[in-house]
Protein backbone atom coordinates (compact mmCIF):
# COMPACT_ATOMS: atom_id res chain seq x y z
CA UNK A 1 0.00 0.00 0.00
CA UNK A 2 1.37 3.39 -0.93
CA UNK A 3 0.74 6.67 0.80
CA UNK A 4 0.62 10.01 -0.91
CA UNK A 5 4.40 10.25 -0.81
CA UNK A 6 4.72 7.00 -2.76
CA UNK A 7 6.11 4.99 0.16
CA UNK A 8 5.13 1.34 0.28
CA UNK A 9 3.52 0.90 3.70
CA UNK A 10 1.06 -1.94 3.49
CA UNK A 11 3.36 -4.48 1.86
CA UNK A 12 6.40 -3.58 3.95
CA UNK A 13 8.14 -6.76 5.03
CA UNK A 14 5.66 -8.93 3.10
CA UNK A 15 6.01 -10.76 -0.21
CA UNK A 16 4.15 -9.26 -3.13
CA UNK A 17 1.89 -12.30 -3.35
CA UNK A 18 0.16 -11.14 -0.17
CA UNK A 19 -1.35 -8.27 -2.08
CA UNK A 20 -2.61 -10.31 -4.98
CA UNK A 21 0.57 -10.02 -7.05
CA UNK A 22 3.16 -12.61 -7.86
CA UNK A 23 6.51 -12.28 -6.15
CA UNK A 24 7.93 -11.34 -9.54
CA UNK A 25 6.37 -8.71 -11.77
CA UNK A 26 7.47 -10.68 -14.78
CA UNK A 27 10.51 -10.06 -16.92
CA UNK A 28 11.53 -6.72 -18.41
CA UNK A 29 10.00 -5.56 -21.65
CA UNK A 30 11.75 -6.32 -24.90
CA UNK A 31 13.03 -3.58 -27.20
CA UNK A 32 11.26 -5.34 -30.09
CA UNK A 33 7.66 -4.29 -30.63
CA UNK A 34 6.56 -7.70 -31.96
CA UNK A 35 7.89 -9.51 -28.88
CA UNK A 36 5.90 -7.30 -26.50
CA UNK A 37 2.71 -7.72 -28.54
CA UNK A 38 3.25 -11.49 -28.65
CA UNK A 39 3.57 -11.57 -24.84
CA UNK A 40 0.22 -9.79 -24.37
CA UNK A 41 -1.52 -11.99 -26.93
CA UNK A 42 -0.17 -15.11 -25.25
CA UNK A 43 -1.19 -14.01 -21.74
CA UNK A 44 -4.66 -12.81 -22.76
CA UNK A 45 -5.35 -15.80 -24.99
CA UNK A 46 -5.69 -13.97 -28.30
CA UNK A 47 -9.08 -12.60 -27.30
CA UNK A 48 -11.19 -10.82 -29.94
CA UNK A 49 -11.75 -7.87 -27.58
CA UNK A 50 -8.00 -7.16 -27.46
CA UNK A 51 -7.67 -4.38 -30.00
CA UNK A 52 -4.21 -3.87 -31.55
CA UNK A 53 -3.68 -0.89 -33.82
CA UNK A 54 -0.32 -0.45 -35.49
CA UNK A 55 0.71 3.01 -36.66
CA UNK A 56 3.75 5.10 -37.54
CA UNK A 57 4.74 8.07 -35.42
CA UNK A 58 7.15 10.81 -36.38
CA UNK A 59 7.46 9.53 -39.89
CA UNK A 60 8.79 6.00 -40.04
CA UNK A 61 8.93 4.86 -36.40
CA UNK A 62 6.65 1.87 -35.87
CA UNK A 63 4.41 1.82 -32.79
CA UNK A 64 1.24 0.09 -31.59
CA UNK A 65 -1.75 0.98 -29.43
CA UNK A 66 -3.40 -1.84 -27.47
CA UNK A 67 -6.57 -1.77 -25.36
CA UNK A 68 -9.43 -4.01 -24.28
CA UNK A 69 -12.67 -3.25 -26.07
CA UNK A 70 -15.31 -2.25 -23.54
CA UNK A 71 -12.83 -1.25 -20.85
CA UNK A 72 -11.35 1.77 -22.63
CA UNK A 73 -13.19 4.87 -23.80
CA UNK A 74 -13.34 4.93 -27.62
CA UNK A 75 -13.47 8.74 -27.80
CA UNK A 76 -10.36 9.11 -25.66
CA UNK A 77 -8.57 6.55 -27.85
CA UNK A 78 -9.57 8.44 -31.02
CA UNK A 79 -8.08 11.65 -29.60
CA UNK A 80 -4.94 9.77 -28.64
CA UNK A 81 -4.50 8.36 -32.15
CA UNK A 82 -5.10 11.79 -33.65
CA UNK A 83 -2.47 13.38 -31.44
CA UNK A 84 0.08 10.71 -32.36
CA UNK A 85 -0.33 10.76 -36.14
CA UNK A 86 -0.70 14.53 -36.56
CA UNK A 87 1.85 15.81 -34.06
CA UNK A 88 4.93 16.95 -35.98
CA UNK A 89 8.45 16.46 -34.77
CA UNK A 90 9.52 19.29 -32.46
CA UNK A 91 11.73 21.89 -34.06
CA UNK A 92 14.11 21.92 -31.12
CA UNK A 93 14.44 18.63 -29.31
CA UNK A 94 16.42 18.42 -26.12
CA UNK A 95 19.89 16.91 -26.59
CA UNK A 96 19.92 13.15 -26.04
CA UNK A 97 16.14 12.91 -25.74
CA UNK A 98 14.75 9.74 -27.30
CA UNK A 99 11.52 9.44 -29.26
CA UNK A 100 9.94 7.61 -26.31
CA UNK A 101 10.76 10.51 -23.96
CA UNK A 102 9.37 13.04 -26.44
CA UNK A 103 6.10 11.11 -26.64
CA UNK A 104 5.91 10.75 -22.86
CA UNK A 105 6.72 14.33 -21.91
CA UNK A 106 5.49 16.42 -24.83
CA UNK A 107 3.15 14.71 -27.24
CA UNK A 108 0.49 12.69 -25.40
CA UNK A 109 -2.62 14.78 -24.76
CA UNK A 110 -3.87 12.86 -21.74
CA UNK A 111 -4.24 13.72 -18.09
CA UNK A 112 -2.86 10.38 -16.88
CA UNK A 113 0.22 8.68 -18.30
CA UNK A 114 2.72 6.34 -16.67
CA UNK A 115 5.91 4.58 -17.71
CA UNK A 116 5.90 0.80 -17.58
CA UNK A 117 9.01 -1.38 -17.81
CA UNK A 118 7.84 -4.84 -16.67
CA UNK A 119 5.67 -7.40 -18.40
CA UNK A 120 3.11 -7.76 -15.64
CA UNK A 121 2.77 -3.98 -15.43
CA UNK A 122 1.63 -3.71 -19.04
CA UNK A 123 -0.71 -6.68 -18.61
CA UNK A 124 -2.46 -5.17 -15.59
CA UNK A 125 -2.53 -1.77 -17.26
CA UNK A 126 -4.51 -3.15 -20.21
CA UNK A 127 -6.89 -5.05 -17.90
CA UNK A 128 -7.56 -1.87 -15.93
CA UNK A 129 -8.81 -0.09 -19.04
CA UNK A 130 -5.67 1.84 -19.97
CA UNK A 131 -4.43 2.14 -23.52
CA UNK A 132 -0.91 0.85 -24.00
CA UNK A 133 1.54 2.60 -26.33
CA UNK A 134 4.47 0.42 -27.44
CA UNK A 135 7.27 1.90 -29.52
CA UNK A 136 9.66 -0.26 -31.54
CA UNK A 137 13.18 0.03 -30.19
CA UNK A 138 12.14 1.01 -26.66
CA UNK A 139 12.12 -1.37 -23.68
CA UNK A 140 9.44 0.72 -21.99
CA UNK A 141 5.74 1.28 -22.58
CA UNK A 142 3.36 4.14 -21.87
CA UNK A 143 0.07 3.47 -20.12
CA UNK A 144 -2.50 6.14 -20.99
CA UNK A 145 -5.53 6.57 -18.74
CA UNK A 146 -8.49 5.99 -21.03
CA UNK A 147 -10.75 3.91 -18.78
CA UNK A 148 -14.40 4.10 -19.73
CA UNK A 149 -16.83 5.05 -16.93
CA UNK A 150 -19.01 2.02 -16.11
CA UNK A 151 -20.44 3.27 -12.83
CA UNK A 152 -23.84 4.75 -12.12
CA UNK A 153 -24.03 8.36 -11.08
CA UNK A 154 -24.12 9.65 -7.52
CA UNK A 155 -27.58 8.87 -6.15
CA UNK A 156 -29.37 8.88 -2.81
CA UNK A 157 -28.34 5.98 -0.52
CA UNK A 158 -30.79 3.10 -0.47
CA UNK A 159 -30.04 1.59 2.95
CA UNK A 160 -29.24 4.66 5.08
CA UNK A 161 -31.82 7.29 4.24
CA UNK A 162 -32.29 10.47 6.26
CA UNK A 163 -34.99 13.15 6.38
CA UNK A 164 -32.54 15.99 6.89
CA UNK A 165 -29.02 15.79 5.57
CA UNK A 166 -27.03 15.17 2.38
CA UNK A 167 -28.71 12.94 -0.19
CA UNK A 168 -25.60 11.74 -2.03
CA UNK A 169 -24.31 8.19 -1.72
CA UNK A 170 -21.27 6.23 -2.77
CA UNK A 171 -21.04 4.49 -6.15
CA UNK A 172 -19.12 1.44 -7.37
CA UNK A 173 -16.12 3.56 -8.48
CA UNK A 174 -13.44 3.91 -5.81
CA UNK A 175 -12.12 7.14 -7.32
CA UNK A 176 -15.58 8.70 -7.21
CA UNK A 177 -16.05 7.60 -3.59
CA UNK A 178 -12.73 9.05 -2.49
CA UNK A 179 -13.60 12.27 -4.31
CA UNK A 180 -16.90 12.51 -2.42
CA UNK A 181 -15.06 12.21 0.89
CA UNK A 182 -12.39 14.74 -0.15
CA UNK A 183 -15.20 17.11 -1.07
CA UNK A 184 -16.35 16.89 2.56
CA UNK A 185 -12.89 17.12 4.15
CA UNK A 186 -10.77 19.73 2.40
CA UNK A 187 -7.73 19.15 4.56
CA UNK A 188 -4.15 18.09 3.78
CA UNK A 189 -4.32 15.76 6.77
CA UNK A 190 -6.60 13.39 4.84
CA UNK A 191 -4.31 10.59 3.67
CA UNK A 192 -5.09 7.66 1.37
CA UNK A 193 -3.04 4.48 1.00
CA UNK A 194 -3.66 2.13 -1.93
CA UNK A 195 -3.09 -1.57 -2.41
CA UNK A 196 -4.27 -4.36 -4.73
CA UNK A 197 -5.73 -7.59 -3.35
CA UNK A 198 -6.91 -10.68 -5.22
CA UNK A 199 -4.75 -12.82 -7.50
CA UNK A 200 -7.43 -12.96 -10.21
CA UNK A 201 -9.53 -9.84 -9.63
CA UNK A 202 -6.67 -7.45 -8.69
CA UNK A 203 -9.13 -5.32 -6.75
CA UNK A 204 -8.01 -1.86 -5.70
CA UNK A 205 -8.25 -1.21 -1.96
CA UNK A 206 -7.79 2.20 -0.32
CA UNK A 207 -7.40 3.03 3.38
CA UNK A 208 -8.28 6.62 4.27
CA UNK A 209 -7.47 8.32 7.59
CA UNK A 210 -6.73 11.70 9.13
CA UNK A 211 -3.06 12.14 10.01
CA UNK A 212 -2.70 13.29 13.60
CA UNK A 213 -6.15 12.04 14.59
CA UNK A 214 -6.14 8.32 13.77
CA UNK A 215 -5.18 5.63 16.26
CA UNK A 216 -1.80 4.66 14.84
CA UNK A 217 -1.75 1.24 16.52
CA UNK A 218 -5.14 0.31 15.07
CA UNK A 219 -4.11 1.63 11.65
CA UNK A 220 -0.89 -0.38 11.68
CA UNK A 221 -2.83 -3.50 12.67
CA UNK A 222 -5.20 -2.89 9.75
CA UNK A 223 -2.24 -2.63 7.37
CA UNK A 224 -0.86 -5.91 8.68
CA UNK A 225 -4.18 -7.74 8.32
CA UNK A 226 -4.79 -6.41 4.82
CA UNK A 227 -1.28 -7.40 3.77
CA UNK A 228 -1.89 -10.92 5.08
CA UNK A 229 -4.91 -11.52 2.82
CA UNK A 230 -4.05 -14.11 0.16
CA UNK A 231 -7.09 -14.97 -1.95
CA UNK A 232 -7.99 -15.13 -5.61
CA UNK A 233 -10.88 -12.66 -5.57
CA UNK A 234 -12.28 -9.64 -3.73
CA UNK A 235 -15.67 -8.68 -5.15
CA UNK A 236 -17.20 -6.71 -2.28
CA UNK A 237 -16.16 -5.11 1.01
CA UNK A 238 -17.79 -8.02 2.85
CA UNK A 239 -14.85 -10.18 1.74
CA UNK A 240 -12.44 -7.79 3.44
CA UNK A 241 -14.62 -7.56 6.55
CA UNK A 242 -14.49 -11.30 7.20
CA UNK A 243 -10.74 -11.43 6.63
CA UNK A 244 -9.78 -8.63 9.03
CA UNK A 245 -12.39 -8.66 11.82
CA UNK A 246 -11.12 -9.54 15.29
CA UNK A 247 -13.54 -12.37 16.07
CA UNK A 248 -15.13 -14.60 13.46
CA UNK A 249 -17.79 -16.31 15.59
CA UNK A 250 -19.89 -13.50 16.96
CA UNK A 251 -23.37 -12.33 15.99
CA UNK A 252 -22.35 -8.71 16.54
CA UNK A 253 -20.72 -6.73 13.71
CA UNK A 254 -17.20 -5.54 14.52
CA UNK A 255 -16.87 -3.17 11.55
CA UNK A 256 -19.35 -0.57 10.38
CA UNK A 257 -20.29 -0.21 6.73
CA UNK A 258 -21.77 2.88 5.17
CA UNK A 259 -22.73 4.18 1.76
CA UNK A 260 -22.92 7.79 2.99
CA UNK A 261 -19.94 10.12 2.36
CA UNK A 262 -20.95 12.34 5.29
CA UNK A 263 -20.95 9.37 7.69
CA UNK A 264 -17.48 8.29 6.54
CA UNK A 265 -16.18 11.86 6.77
CA UNK A 266 -17.53 12.17 10.32
CA UNK A 267 -15.87 8.88 11.29
CA UNK A 268 -12.52 10.02 9.88
CA UNK A 269 -12.75 13.27 11.85
CA UNK A 270 -13.27 11.26 15.05
CA UNK A 271 -10.08 9.25 14.56
CA UNK A 272 -11.42 6.18 12.77
CA UNK A 273 -10.16 4.95 9.40
CA UNK A 274 -12.14 3.84 6.35
CA UNK A 275 -11.48 1.01 3.90
CA UNK A 276 -12.69 1.60 0.33
CA UNK A 277 -13.07 -1.34 -2.06
CA UNK A 278 -13.39 -0.81 -5.79
CA UNK A 279 -16.68 -2.17 -7.14
CA UNK A 280 -18.93 -1.58 -4.12
CA UNK A 281 -20.67 1.46 -2.62
CA UNK A 282 -20.24 0.16 0.94
CA UNK A 283 -17.21 1.49 2.81
CA UNK A 284 -15.90 -0.19 5.96
CA UNK A 285 -15.25 1.94 9.07
CA UNK A 286 -13.03 0.84 11.96
CA UNK A 287 -12.42 0.63 14.87
CA UNK A 288 -16.11 0.28 15.73
CA UNK A 289 -17.85 0.07 19.07
CA UNK A 290 -21.28 -1.18 20.12
CA UNK A 291 -22.64 2.36 20.58
CA UNK A 292 -21.71 3.41 17.03
CA UNK A 293 -24.28 1.07 15.49
CA UNK A 294 -27.13 3.01 17.13
CA UNK A 295 -25.99 6.40 15.90
CA UNK A 296 -27.37 7.86 12.69
CA UNK A 297 -26.00 10.69 10.58
CA UNK A 298 -29.27 12.53 11.13
CA UNK A 299 -28.60 12.67 14.88
CA UNK A 300 -26.10 15.44 14.23
CA UNK A 301 -28.24 17.44 11.81
CA UNK A 302 -31.24 17.85 14.13
CA UNK A 303 -31.56 19.52 17.52
CA UNK A 304 -29.87 17.64 20.33
CA UNK A 305 -33.08 17.04 22.31
CA UNK A 306 -34.85 15.42 19.34
CA UNK A 307 -31.76 13.35 18.51
CA UNK A 308 -31.44 12.17 22.12
CA UNK A 309 -35.09 11.11 22.22
CA UNK A 310 -34.75 9.13 18.98
CA UNK A 311 -31.55 7.47 20.14
CA UNK A 312 -33.22 6.28 23.37
CA UNK A 313 -36.01 4.82 21.24
CA UNK A 314 -33.41 2.92 19.19
CA UNK A 315 -31.84 1.35 22.25
CA UNK A 316 -35.27 0.41 23.57
CA UNK A 317 -36.23 -1.08 20.21
CA UNK A 318 -33.07 -3.19 20.21
CA UNK A 319 -34.00 -4.82 23.51
CA UNK A 320 -37.64 -5.21 22.42
CA UNK A 321 -36.54 -6.90 19.20
CA UNK A 322 -34.25 -9.21 21.14
CA UNK A 323 -36.33 -10.06 24.23
CA UNK A 324 -40.09 -9.45 23.72
CA UNK A 325 -41.03 -12.92 22.33
CA UNK A 326 -38.92 -14.69 24.96
CA UNK A 327 -40.53 -12.65 27.76
CA UNK A 328 -43.99 -13.56 26.45
CA UNK A 329 -43.04 -17.25 26.34
CA UNK A 330 -41.53 -17.22 29.83
CA UNK A 331 -44.45 -15.38 31.45
CA UNK A 332 -47.25 -17.38 29.79
CA UNK A 333 -45.49 -20.71 30.38
CA UNK A 334 -43.84 -20.40 33.82
CA UNK A 335 -44.73 -17.11 35.49
CA UNK A 336 -48.45 -16.47 35.00
CA UNK A 337 -48.61 -14.88 38.47
CA UNK A 338 -46.68 -11.87 37.10
CA UNK A 339 -49.65 -10.85 34.95
CA UNK A 340 -52.68 -8.89 36.19
CA UNK A 341 -55.71 -11.13 36.55
CA UNK A 342 -57.79 -9.53 33.74
CA UNK A 343 -54.85 -9.74 31.31
CA UNK A 344 -54.16 -13.34 32.35
CA UNK A 345 -57.78 -14.31 31.76
CA UNK A 346 -57.77 -12.60 28.34
CA UNK A 347 -54.58 -14.40 27.21
CA UNK A 348 -55.85 -17.74 28.57
CA UNK A 349 -59.09 -17.33 26.65
CA UNK A 350 -57.18 -16.63 23.42
CA UNK A 351 -54.96 -19.66 23.90
CA UNK A 352 -57.82 -21.99 24.80
CA UNK A 353 -58.06 -23.52 21.33
CA UNK A 354 -54.36 -23.29 20.39
CA UNK A 355 -52.89 -26.83 20.23
CA UNK A 356 -49.22 -25.79 20.52
CA UNK A 357 -47.14 -24.59 23.46
CA UNK A 358 -46.07 -20.93 23.50
CA UNK A 359 -42.50 -21.73 22.36
CA UNK A 360 -43.60 -23.60 19.24
CA UNK A 361 -46.25 -20.96 18.56
CA UNK A 362 -43.62 -18.19 18.69
CA UNK A 363 -41.16 -20.13 16.54
CA UNK A 364 -43.86 -20.77 13.94
CA UNK A 365 -44.73 -17.08 13.69
CA UNK A 366 -41.11 -15.85 13.75
CA UNK A 367 -39.97 -18.25 11.04
CA UNK A 368 -42.99 -17.32 8.93
CA UNK A 369 -42.17 -13.65 9.26
CA UNK A 370 -38.49 -14.23 8.39
CA UNK A 371 -39.56 -16.08 5.24
CA UNK A 372 -41.88 -13.21 4.28
CA UNK A 373 -39.11 -10.68 4.94
CA UNK A 374 -36.66 -12.57 2.74
CA UNK A 375 -39.28 -13.02 0.01
CA UNK A 376 -39.96 -9.29 0.03
CA UNK A 377 -36.25 -8.57 -0.44
CA UNK A 378 -35.73 -11.07 -3.27
CA UNK A 379 -38.90 -10.33 -5.20
CA UNK A 380 -38.90 -7.62 -7.88
CA UNK A 381 -38.89 -4.17 -6.32
CA UNK A 382 -42.38 -3.29 -7.55
CA UNK A 383 -44.20 -6.23 -5.98
CA UNK A 384 -41.82 -7.07 -3.13
CA UNK A 385 -43.34 -4.76 -0.47
CA UNK A 386 -46.86 -5.84 -1.43
CA UNK A 387 -45.95 -9.51 -1.00
CA UNK A 388 -44.43 -8.99 2.44
CA UNK A 389 -47.18 -6.74 3.85
CA UNK A 390 -50.17 -8.60 2.38
CA UNK A 391 -48.61 -11.95 3.19
CA UNK A 392 -48.09 -11.02 6.83
CA UNK A 393 -51.64 -9.70 7.22
CA UNK A 394 -53.32 -12.61 5.45
CA UNK A 395 -51.26 -15.33 7.10
CA UNK A 396 -51.56 -13.78 10.56
CA UNK A 397 -55.33 -13.39 10.35
CA UNK A 398 -55.76 -16.86 8.84
CA UNK A 399 -53.58 -18.46 11.52
CA UNK A 400 -55.65 -16.86 14.29
CA UNK A 401 -58.94 -17.91 12.69
CA UNK A 402 -57.65 -21.46 12.20
CA UNK A 403 -56.68 -21.66 15.87
CA UNK A 404 -53.01 -22.30 15.20
CA UNK A 405 -51.77 -19.21 17.06
CA UNK A 406 -53.28 -16.70 19.44
CA UNK A 407 -53.97 -13.08 18.57
CA UNK A 408 -51.62 -11.93 21.35
CA UNK A 409 -48.74 -13.84 19.75
CA UNK A 410 -49.41 -12.15 16.39
CA UNK A 411 -49.22 -8.76 18.12
CA UNK A 412 -45.97 -9.68 19.90
CA UNK A 413 -44.28 -10.91 16.73
CA UNK A 414 -45.46 -7.93 14.68
CA UNK A 415 -44.25 -5.38 17.22
CA UNK A 416 -40.95 -7.23 17.49
CA UNK A 417 -40.47 -7.07 13.73
CA UNK A 418 -41.28 -3.35 13.64
CA UNK A 419 -38.80 -2.69 16.46
CA UNK A 420 -36.01 -4.42 14.52
CA UNK A 421 -36.43 -1.93 11.66
CA UNK A 422 -35.76 1.02 13.98
CA UNK A 423 -32.08 0.09 14.41
CA UNK A 424 -30.02 2.19 11.94
CA UNK A 425 -27.48 -0.55 11.26
CA UNK A 426 -28.78 -3.53 9.30
CA UNK A 427 -26.00 -5.72 10.74
CA UNK A 428 -26.95 -4.92 14.32
CA UNK A 429 -30.62 -5.55 13.52
CA UNK A 430 -29.68 -8.94 12.12
CA UNK A 431 -27.70 -9.71 15.29
CA UNK A 432 -30.81 -8.98 17.38
CA UNK A 433 -32.84 -11.33 15.18
CA UNK A 434 -30.35 -14.18 15.68
CA UNK A 435 -30.14 -13.65 19.44
CA UNK A 436 -33.96 -13.56 19.60
CA UNK A 437 -34.20 -17.26 18.67
CA UNK A 438 -31.64 -18.28 21.30
CA UNK A 439 -33.49 -16.31 23.96
CA UNK A 440 -36.77 -17.93 22.95
CA UNK A 441 -35.31 -21.41 23.56
CA UNK A 442 -33.83 -20.28 26.89
CA UNK A 443 -37.20 -18.84 27.95
CA UNK A 444 -39.11 -21.93 26.82
CA UNK A 445 -36.77 -24.15 28.87
CA UNK A 446 -35.94 -22.17 32.02
CA UNK A 447 -38.33 -19.20 32.05
CA UNK A 448 -37.14 -15.82 33.34
CA UNK A 449 -34.06 -17.50 34.81
CA UNK A 450 -33.07 -18.66 31.33
CA UNK A 451 -33.47 -15.15 29.93
CA UNK A 452 -31.28 -13.66 32.69
CA UNK A 453 -28.65 -16.37 32.17
CA UNK A 454 -28.66 -15.64 28.44
CA UNK A 455 -28.25 -11.92 29.07
CA UNK A 456 -25.31 -12.56 31.42
CA UNK A 457 -23.60 -14.72 28.80
CA UNK A 458 -24.31 -12.07 26.18
CA UNK A 459 -22.81 -9.33 28.34
CA UNK A 460 -19.71 -11.43 29.00
CA UNK A 461 -19.34 -12.02 25.27
CA UNK A 462 -19.68 -8.30 24.51
CA UNK A 463 -17.11 -7.43 27.17
CA UNK A 464 -14.57 -9.69 25.51
CA UNK A 465 -14.97 -8.31 22.00
CA UNK A 466 -12.38 -6.00 20.45
CA UNK A 467 -12.28 -4.02 17.24
CA UNK A 468 -8.65 -3.53 16.24
CA UNK A 469 -7.70 -3.52 19.90
CA UNK A 470 -10.46 -1.13 21.02
CA UNK A 471 -12.91 -2.59 23.61
CA UNK A 472 -16.31 -3.08 22.01
CA UNK A 473 -18.28 -1.60 24.93
CA UNK A 474 -16.20 1.58 25.21
CA UNK A 475 -16.98 4.04 26.86
CA UNK A 476 -19.32 1.97 29.06
CA UNK A 477 -16.77 -0.74 29.82
CA UNK A 478 -14.22 0.48 30.68
CA UNK A 479 -16.24 3.45 31.90
CA UNK A 480 -15.03 6.81 30.60
CA UNK A 481 -17.40 9.47 32.01
CA UNK A 482 -15.98 12.19 29.77
CA UNK A 483 -17.07 10.30 26.64
CA UNK A 484 -20.72 9.82 27.64
CA UNK A 485 -21.92 13.01 25.93
CA UNK A 486 -22.61 11.09 22.72
CA UNK A 487 -23.77 7.67 23.89
CA UNK A 488 -27.38 7.31 25.06
CA UNK A 489 -28.07 10.98 24.46
CA UNK A 490 -26.37 13.58 22.30
CA UNK A 491 -25.15 16.70 24.02
CA UNK A 492 -25.41 20.04 22.17
CA UNK A 493 -22.62 20.69 19.68
CA UNK A 494 -21.29 23.60 21.71
CA UNK A 495 -20.89 21.26 24.70
CA UNK A 496 -18.85 18.60 22.89
CA UNK A 497 -15.48 20.31 23.04
CA UNK A 498 -13.44 17.15 22.74
CA UNK A 499 -13.61 14.21 20.41
CA UNK A 500 -14.68 10.93 22.00
CA UNK A 501 -11.64 8.89 22.93
CA UNK A 502 -13.45 5.63 22.20
CA UNK A 503 -11.21 4.91 19.20
CA UNK A 504 -7.92 5.84 20.84
CA UNK A 505 -7.57 8.86 18.56
CA UNK A 506 -4.70 11.24 19.11
CA UNK A 507 -6.14 14.74 18.64
CA UNK A 508 -8.83 15.30 21.28
CA UNK A 509 -9.75 18.98 21.02
CA UNK A 510 -12.58 19.48 18.54
CA UNK A 511 -13.38 23.14 19.14
CA UNK A 512 -11.97 26.01 21.11
CA UNK A 513 -14.16 27.60 23.72
CA UNK A 514 -16.42 24.54 23.94
CA UNK A 515 -18.73 24.00 26.88
CA UNK A 516 -20.38 27.40 26.54
CA UNK A 517 -23.41 28.35 24.52
CA UNK A 518 -22.89 31.49 22.40
CA UNK A 519 -25.24 34.38 22.99
CA UNK A 520 -26.01 37.41 20.87
CA UNK A 521 -25.06 39.85 23.63
CA UNK A 522 -21.76 38.08 24.24
CA UNK A 523 -22.81 36.36 27.44
CA UNK A 524 -22.55 32.59 27.82
CA UNK A 525 -24.17 29.87 29.81
CA UNK A 526 -21.88 27.29 31.30
CA UNK A 527 -22.36 23.65 30.64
Amino acid sequence: MKDQGGNDKLSEGKPDARNGENQSEGGPLSARLDDNIAYLVQELGDQPDLIIRRLHVRGDCEAALLHMNGLADSQAIALLVLSLVTDPAPAHSEPGQSLFDELYYRSLASGSVKRLARQKQILLSVLEGCTLLLVDGSAEAIGVGTSAPHSRGVEEPTTQTVIRGPKEGFTEQITTNLGLVRNKIKSPKLRVEYSMIGRETNTTIAVAYMAGLVNEEALEEARRRLAAIDTDSILESGYIEEFIQDKAFSPFPLLQNSERPDAVAAALLEGQFAIFVDGTPFVLIAPSTFIKFFQSSEDYYQRFDISSFLRIIRFGSFFVSMLLPSLYIAITTFHQEMLPTPLLISIAAQREGVPFPALFEALLMEITFEILREAGVRMPRIIGPAISIVGALVLGQSAVQAGLVSAAMVIVVSFTAIASFVIPSVNMGTAARLIRFVMMFMAGTFGIFGIMAGLMLLLAHLSGLRSFGVPYLTPLSPLVPGNLKDVFIRAPWWAMKRRPGTHGSQGSVRQSGGGKQPRRNGSATKE
